[in-house]
């Protein structure tokens, strides 16, 4: 794997770790797809440091167990915002 690439991937995982971002959010910080984050911190990272993979894959559960809670709360603002036009 190219040096650059090991990087990106512990780049990421640190970024998301420090955060508790998405990957959505850290794509869009490191101006890479939600695809290639997401290879980067489950198949790539294991083979770099698989204890900095063990610790993103805890901040990534918890923002899946809390992603419709984010949802419904983007749904109310969005209602919100209408109400007010």
């Amino acid at each position: 794997m190219k040096e650059y690439i090991e990087q990106r991937a512990v780049d990421l995982a640190v970024y998301i770790i420090e955060t508790r971002s998405t990957v959505r959010a850290a794509a869009k910080k490191f101006n890479v797809s939600k695809s290639t984050v997401h290879k980067d911190i489950t198949e790539r990272l294991s083979h770099i440091d698989g204890r900095l993979q063990i610790k993103v894959q805890k901040v990534l559960a918890e923002n899946k167990a809390e992603r419709h809670i984010r949802g419904g709360m983007a749904t109310r603002e969005k209602y919100l915002r209408e109400q007010l036009r």
